[in-house]
């Protein structure tokens, strides 16, 4: 029996279609609805790789029981969080005051003004652990909706107030001579795990943007310990479960501190920003390690993540057949099966394959007790054949939506791997992905969020906005069209016109005037994926240094006023945007290229040219004239950096930083 949601783009929303609950997408008529039913609003929340997701959905939202009782006595509601993240930054906060903590599934009950008066994330059937059962919660909100509803609607209305003069509350003001990257650098040698790497406690995150910040941080400033806080966090990441070491590509995160026992979905988010770290530290290192890494996730994506058109699907679930992480793990007897008896075993060895297993009495491949480092080709017949035996063992689930922001992201990172690698490819996938958005995700300069079985979602938020500029000033990193950039200053334009808060500072979620629930959040903090506020100082920073334009400095600085009393409360929380302040406080080297007679790129640019570039350089290219002549007649590059200027020369240093 087909509910409201049959006929959604969202493959999480048709997950839902054939629940016996009468699930609503996010309407009005649902509202509608729950008003003139007298009903509360049941929202929930998830993403469609999401276990825990799952396994709700199977105790509760399959339940015929709990299901009549949800069609009996509430209007619910089905939001997916990657096309509306507007819904879920609201809610998640609403859950974050109820409960301290946040997650999905999330679920919210509110009244028909979208007002909510309770907030969790996953109920279990029954209960446990001192949290309730879902059919008794669901009874326990019912009997106060009929007996005490007031209390319900008062307490709603003043969480809905706190929480508004709380987001409008004037930020503190700062301390002088304060070094926000020194104190983030610090808070991160706390936090760091010395024998295993990554910071904290199990769940372990990968947080690249983080890493990219210590990686930055340690070039500038010549210090050692934050180059190998992030090389060690990157090693083990690589060798652990948490990277997929016969398909390649790495999961969301480590649920043990060890990054052996990986939570399995894979997000095309984390993929992008870890080859970007990898990329960066392959740069700063030189060790081929991280760029194998970097190539390999790559392939794993242009493999497996690639859309005919040339865009990337969002994520590959957790589970298969209902089991979470079935798809991914072996049994020594299938290694042998598959790869014969004396290969299976020393597969096995190396790969930590044994009889007793490491999740579940199975086992997922890591190298975490080899203590050689894997190199091109080391098992690779052996790896390929076990590949193949996987893919056709269990069937795994693909949301295949093409999310505008996540895309963005890919397209940066494929980039910066072009530029280290010295590989075409990549700058030709990157290419190709951005003219499959500009063709299906925009219309002039208005972007969209989604897009899926040619048809887009009809909005479009911050994020889309500000990693779409990331990826068009990567882009013209890897080609130096003069176009693209333009591109990237038009749309930092709109970004202005449509999200700046032109009182407060920093950008709002959803598009000014646009606003369809009782916050339009401001996000600062980089989680997961960093927030639209600090890419957008990112942006700002190199539209600067790349054009010059004294409005983009000033833009910069008024975002670093907005930001910077968030990141003194939480540096760590912070990372792009103090990545952002590095680059402010240490440009990039300035590097004119003169061009013999009157050349242009594409069709006569040095072949090596980007390629032996700093991963972070400002480049223009002009002809021959009195201000930049030739030297010996041949093409010509003026360096300046450090606050000087080099010698002309006819070939690039290779100390070039």
């Amino acid at each position: 029996m087909s509910n409201h949601l049959k006929g959604q783009l969202s493959p999480y929303l048709l997950q839902h279609s054939e629940n016996p609950v009468d699930w609503y997408p996010w309407c009005e008529e649902a509202f509608l609805q729950a008003k003139a039913q007298d009903k509360p609003v049941f929202l929930s929340i998830g993403y469609s790789t999401c276990h825990w997701c799952h396994v709700m959905a199977h105790e509760s939202f399959e339940d015929s029981r709990t299901a009549r009782f949800l069609n009996d006595h509430f209007i619910s509601i089905k939001v997916d969080r990657e096309e509306r993240p507007d819904i879920d930054s609201v809610y998640m906060a609403v859950c974050q005051a109820f409960t301290g903590s946040g997650g999905w599934p999330l679920s919210v009950f509110m009244t028909w003004e979208k007002q909510p008066f309770f907030a969790g994330t996953y109920f279990p059937v029954h209960s446990q652990y001192g949290t309730p059962g879902f059919l008794e919660l669901l009874t326990a909100i019912v009997r106060q909706w009929e007996h005490d509803r007031h209390a319900l609607f008062r307490s709603a209305g003043e969480l809905v107030e706190q929480m508004k003069k709380a987001a409008a509350a004037p930020a503190t003001a700062g301390r002088k001579g304060e070094n926000l990257p020194k104190t983030a650098v610090s808070m991160l040698a706390r936090l760091f795990d010395r024998e295993n790497g990554g910071f904290g406690p199990a769940p372990k995150f990968p947080t690249p943007h983080n890493l990219l910040f210590l990686l930055l941080y340690a070039k500038i400033s010549g210090e050692n310990a934050p180059l190998q806080m992030a090389a060690k966090t990157l090693r083990q990441m690589r060798r652990g479960g948490l990277f997929d070491q016969i398909g390649y590509g790495f999961s969301r995160y480590s649920t043990d501190n060890r990054f052996l026992v990986p939570h399995f979905e894979k997000m095309l988010y984390d993929n992008a920003l870890l080859i970007m770290a990898y990329a960066a530290a392959f740069r700063l290192t030189e060790d081929p390690f991280f760029l194998n890494t970097a190539e390999q996730t790559a392939e794993y994506v242009l493999r497996e993540m690639t859309a005919p058109g040339g865009g990337f699907y969002s994520a590959q679930d957790a589970d298969s057949e209902g089991d979470e992480g079935k798809y991914y793990t072996f049994t020594p007897g299938e290694i042998r099966a598959v790869l014969g008896e004396e290969k299976g075993k020393r597969f096995a060895r190396a790969f930590d394959i044994t009889d007793s297993g490491n999740f579940m009495g199975k086992n997922i491949p890591n190298r975490l007790k080899s203590r050689e480092e894997d190199s091109p080709g080391v098992f690779e017949e052996e790896r390929q054949c076990l590949y193949r035996y996987r893919k056709n063992r269990f069937p795994l689930s693909l949301d295949d939506k093409i999310l505008r922001s996540w895309n963005s992201l890919m397209i940066a990172a494929l980039c910066m791997l072009h530029r280290v690698s010295k590989k075409e490819e990549y700058r030709r996938a990157a290419c190709r992905a951005q003219r499959f958005l500009e063709e299906n995700l925009q219309r002039g300069s208005r972007l969209f969020t989604s897009f899926r079985e040619g048809e887009r979602t009809d909005r479009a938020f911050l994020n889309d906005y500000a990693f779409s500029i990331t990826a068009l000033l990567e882009l013209y990193a890897s080609t130096l069209d003069r176009e693209t950039l333009q591109k990237a200053e038009a749309l930092c334009r709109e970004t202005m016109e449509r999200f700046a808060d032109r009182e407060g500072g920093g950008f709002f979620l959803c598009p000014t005037g646009s606003e369809e629930l009782f916050l339009n959040p401001k996000e600062t903090y980089d989680g997961a994926i960093p927030s639209g506020n600090s890419v957008m100082a990112y942006n700002l920073v190199r539209l600067y240094q790349l054009t010059g334009k004294d409005e983009y400095r000033v833009l910069f600085q008024k975002q670093c006023s907005f930001l910077s009393p968030a990141a003194r409360e939480y540096p760590i929380g912070h990372g792009l945007f103090l990545l952002s302040l590095l680059l402010w406080e240490n440009p990039p080297p300035h590097i004119t290229v003169v061009m013999k007679g009157a050349r242009t790129f594409p069709r006569e640019l040095p072949p090596d040219l980007l390629c032996s570039l700093p991963l972070l350089c400002d480049v223009q290219i002009v002809p021959e004239s009195r201000e930049y002549p030739l030297v010996n007649g041949k093409d010509t590059y003026y360096i300046c950096e450090n606050h000087a200027c080099r010698p002309p020369v006819n070939i690039l240093p290779p100390d070039l930083s």
